[in-house]
């Protein structure tokens, strides 16, 4: 697949149909609060609908409640192992790489700063990390999960957001596209998947690319289920790099919102870890992660802790030769993983579970009331 400056314009114009009409008609039938609290109740896959649920909120769920056919199962299982063996590594990578790579696109940064108030990062961070551990369950897909309901809810914030910020012309739709469209989309599932990929290789966790594959796999199963068009998105690890290398120099820049988004993360992690003295590896590990250049657009703090990082690849590396050859050593491991990524979410979430719901009014100041280690994979070569 091809991916050209015009073609991405294309998708910079395009939203999610589905979504959008159905948050329209919410809001035109003033029932987004009836929705609200109804759907407080539903957070697992085939629970009943409750009653009083408005009518096209029930089409639309009822429209949603299933993966794309044509989801591989055998690939997405590959994924949940390939999360369980790297979890605490995904988690690095989510918040020290993912997250300021949405800051370093200033009309990324700009609409975060609209939809979730800069004071509160740790909403948008634990509401990323609980939706990819409900991912990686294994039960993701059937009764009694919570991640299908989690990605019909965050389907409706995306169309949400569209709504207030295009309503009465609050946002520059010919400078910086429709809110969330199909461009930013992609790039997003490009930052959760095939960005984590790069920063566990430059962190020398040893993949297999198969695992690798696997795991881009399950996110373009993520984003057909939150809307994202699927002749649009790079079906291949080697089309993904394309598709982010052109996104990136289409996008990335300083920006005020960009800047301040990344102090909120990192005096946010800094809170999270017990002490001062390991403070700065927060920095480090986000200057490491994306590169000076990125860094010093988003104002991240020059650390003595930078060259210390680096020294984490051969830490790392120990660490998994360890496991190779001990299946103690690897319980262990797989064990440290699991209670990292629990703590981290607990810390976040002070130790509440996220709700996902249709904002009825934006920020003011937007002017809104209302497997085997084989085959070691090799990330993709730059194409810009």
């Amino acid at each position: 697949m091809a991916y050209t400056d015009a073609s991405l314009d294309a998708l910079r114009r395009t939203g999610d149909e589905l979504a959008d009409a159905t948050v329209a008609e919410l809001f035109a039938r003033g029932e987004v609060g009836t929705f609200n609290t109804l759907m407080r109740y539903v957070s697992t896959a085939g629970a009943p609908l409750p009653d009083g649920l408005p009518d096209v909120a029930r089409e639309y769920l009822e429209a949603t409640r299933t993966p794309p056919s044509w989801v591989d199962w055998a690939e997405m299982e590959k994924a949940r192992l390939f999360f369980i063996d790297n979890n605490v590594h995904i988690s690095t990578a989510l918040s020290f790489a993912s997250m300021p790579a949405c800051y370093v696109v200033p009309h990324v940064a700009k609409l975060l700063s609209a939809s979730h108030g800069l004071q509160y990062p740790s909403k948008r961070m634990a509401e990323t990390g609980q939706f990819t551990v409900r991912l990686m369950q294994p039960d993701a897909f059937e009764a009694g999960s919570r991640f299908i309901p989690s990605a019909q809810k965050v389907r409706l914030l995306h169309a949400s957001i569209r709504h207030h910020l295009t309503r009465e012309n609050h946002w520059d739709t010919a400078t910086l596209g429709t809110p969330i469209c199909q461009e930013d989309m992609i790039g997003g599932q490009m930052f959760f998947s095939l960005l984590v990929l790069d920063s566990l290789h430059r962190l020398g966790i040893h993949m297999s690319t198969e695992g690798a594959e696997a795991y881009y796999y399950a996110w373009r199963v993520v984003g057909a289920m939150l809307g994202v068009d699927q002749d649009a998105v790079p079906p291949t690890l080697d089309e993904a790099r394309h598709f982010l290398d052109l996104y990136m120099v289409r996008h990335m820049g300083p920006s005020e919102e960009g800047a301040q988004l990344t102090k909120q993360l990192i005096d946010l992690y800094e809170e999270v870890v017990p002490g001062t003295f390991f403070d700065p590896i927060v920095s480090a590990l986000i200057r490491h992660l994306i590169g000076d250049t990125c860094a010093d657009w988003l104002q991240v703090p020059r650390t003595s802790w930078d060259t210390v990082v680096k020294a984490v690849p051969h830490l790392l590396g120990v660490l998994e030769t360890i496991e190779d050859r001990s299946p103690l050593g690897a319980w262990a491991l797989d064990r440290l993983g699991h209670l990292t990524t629990v703590l981290e979410l607990s810390s976040l979430t002070r130790g509440r579970v996220m709700h996902y719901a249709i904002p009825e009014t934006l920020k003011k100041d937007y002017g809104i009331t209302g497997v085997p280690r084989t085959q070691r994979w090799t990330p993709p070569t730059p194409t810009v």
